[in-house]
């Protein structure tokens, strides 16, 4: 379990293709040993389990079912991700928590600055739009967000000056894919009453 607040990121060194699957070598500073092999960790907000570790560079290994469901099919060298480690008891959870379940890919329609923040416009699969709801949070490649407008393709977020820095937001332009995780309290509760009709 996540919480989508990104204090790390990391960078994509290798790719090993598997008959079924592939394995991502990630490089990156955030603080982990060979003690933590077998931990979860959030990549572009999709839960891995951490393979191996050695000289700060890690390995995940991604099912055909985990390249399908998300934009990893299209993952590319010295690609930047967002990185977070799961949640601890008692730690401070300041985004939404988030499974690193990802339903869906989206894609950016527009991106346009205002004053100091970014207003993002993306497009979602159909299937998928039933589900969104304004003002309730959403998980955009591992970061808590909050859906400010649902539209006819999909849905618009700002993001202020803070998170668009410290997270991959600032390497993307219109057309890039992102990974897409939709509130798992507004899909249960509409789930909910969709069964009671």
């Amino acid at each position: 379990m996540f919480n989508g607040i990104i204090f790390n990121k990391g960078v994509i060194k290798e790719i090993f293709k598997r008959p079924k699957g592939i394995n991502i070598f990630v490089k990156s500073d955030i603080k982990l040993t060979k003690k933590d092999i077998g931990i979860s960790v959030a990549c572009d907000g999709v839960c891995l389990t951490l393979v191996t570790i050695k000289k700060k560079i890690m390995e995940f290994y991604l099912s055909n079912e985990t390249i399908q469901r998300s934009k990893f099919k299209h993952l590319k060298i010295n690609e930047d991700i967002n990185l977070e480690l799961p949640l601890k008891y008692g730690q401070k959870i300041s985004g939404h928590l988030c499974q690193g379940h990802v339903d869906t890919i989206g894609k950016i329609i527009s991106i346009v600055k205002i004053d100091k923040s970014y207003l993002f416009d993306f497009e979602i699969p159909k299937i998928e739009r039933k589900n969104l709801i304004v003002k309730a949070s959403i998980c955009i490649n591992g970061i808590s967000l909050t859906i400010s407008k649902v539209t006819k393709k999909g849905f618009q977020i700002w993001v202020i000056p803070h998170t668009f820095k410290l997270t991959n937001l600032s390497k993307l332009k219109k057309g890039s894919l992102v990974n897409i995780e939709i509130d798992i309290l507004s899909k249960y509760v509409k789930n909910f009453f969709n069964e009671k009709k």
